[in-house]
């Protein structure tokens, strides 16, 4: 697809919408959603599905290097490949985003073809692992993953936004839905491909290399940033074109900086303007991390010299938030508000905000305990950062009641 067949600001193409749809049945829209506005999708001809398609392509690599590893997998080593061959995951890795993960090791991919989990709901659609090896001995190991996150079961709410809604996260820009630090990085699907069901949040393409968190220097950093983005926009393509969909995104030109660990002051606590910390918690919360800022979610990171005790994340876009759905409709007791409501379970809050641009979710964890506070940092201070988040982000007033208040 040419640069003009793409969306100026990054953002996949929805005209062609929908071909071929990933899982059975169609999916639904957003509620609310003018079904009527759409265009009516256009349909690929079956010869070239089939010519285009990379569970065809990457089964016939496998059975060239004669690796078949089991119904639905594939896998084969990068020096003993044909030079006619798929690309690593999905037929979207090229030479130089495999480079820049892992220079010129040798590399051993293994590859789920794309399709609904039979078992359970159908959420998850496959992963693709390359691992690189110097000698025999394994260096690095990268994993893609497929998949619709879920708001009402599983964990997607708790784990997957311990990974990927980190504070060392930056949002990709370009009007790409997605986030990226050096270790993780994320891209939702274009819901006109995949559309949508209630108390869900996207689908999307995660890319997750060695452990979360773990900073390596600020240079080392950067390099593994532009090059986990890269590979996420160029698989996040190709899962666009295996599910028989239109439209490309395209990989930003720049992505902003890693973030960093910086003195935080009692006033405006975590750059958000009006959001004052108690003077109890100054000392255990003098630093922060903030990331996110301009993208689905903005995440602040606050503790002491080491690991960070809470964590305080606004989540404005509307279909992200649909994995915080468990957390808003009652897990623990009630929280509620002037335009919203929530809940609060120990160490964890969760207030969801009726926003004249959708709804907006503000969630507090206390990750560690801290010398004066064992449990309670959550019910502290939601009331004030949801107070102040809402009128940043341009849905105040907000004020909130807790239970027994």
């Amino acid at each position: 697809m040419s640069d003009g067949e793409s969306v100026e600001n990054g953002a996949a193409e929805v005209d062609g919408e929908k071909t071929t749809d990933p899982a059975e049945g169609a999916r639904e829209h957003d509620p609310g959603q003018d079904a009527s506005a759409q265009p009516e999708p256009a349909r690929v001809p079956v010869l070239r599905r089939v010519l285009r398609s990379r569970t065809a392509r990457a089964v016939t690599a496998a059975g060239l290097a004669g690796a078949l590893l089991g119904a639905g997998a594939v896998a084969w080593r990068t020096d003993t490949l044909p030079l006619v061959g798929p690309a690593p995951c999905w037929d979207s890795l090229d030479d130089a985003a495999v480079s820049g993960l892992f220079g010129d090791r040798r590399t051993e991919v293994e590859e789920q073809v794309l399709q609904p989990d039979p078992v359970g709901r159908g959420d998850s659609y496959g992963q693709c692992r390359i691992t690189s090896y110097k000698g025999d001995r394994a260096r690095r190991q990268v994993t893609l993953r497929v998949h619709r996150l879920d708001g009402l079961n599983g964990t997607d709410g708790h784990d997957w936004p311990a990974e990927f809604l980190a504070a060392d996260m930056v949002s990709l820009g370009d009007g790409l839905p997605g986030m990226a630090s050096s270790s993780r990085a994320w891209l939702a699907l274009p819901q006109s491909c995949t559309g949508r069901e209630d108390f869900t949040g996207p689908t999307v393409v995660d890319i997750a290399m060695g452990p979360t968190g773990l900073p390596f220097g600020p240079d080392y950093e950067r390099e593994d940033l532009t090059a986990l983005t890269r590979a996420l926009v160029e698989a996040t393509n190709g899962v666009i074109r295996d599910f028989g969909c239109s439209g490309t995104y395209r990989t930003p030109g720049t992505v902003p900086a890693p973030r960093e660990r910086k003195q935080t002051g009692a006033a405006d606590f975590c750059g958000v303007k009006g959001f004052t910390l108690p003077g109890a918690h100054r000392k255990d919360l003098a630093r922060t991390v903030v990331g996110g800022d301009g993208g689905p979610a903005r995440v602040c990171e606050a503790g002491g010299s080491y690991n960070p005790a809470v964590r305080l994340t606004t989540v404005t876009d509307a279909a992200l938030s649909g994995i915080f759905s468990s957390g808003t409709l009652g897990a623990g007791l009630p929280v509620k508000g002037s335009k919203g409501s929530g809940s609060i379970d120990g160490t964890r809050a969760v207030y969801r905000a009726r926003c004249q641009t959708g709804p907006v979710v503000f969630v507090v964890e206390q990750l560690d305990r801290t010398e004066h506070s064992a449990a309670g940092l959550a019910r502290e201070l939601l009331p004030g950062y949801v107070a102040a988040e809402a009128e940043r982000v341009g849905c105040g007033p907000e004020r909130v009641t807790l239970p027994g208040s």
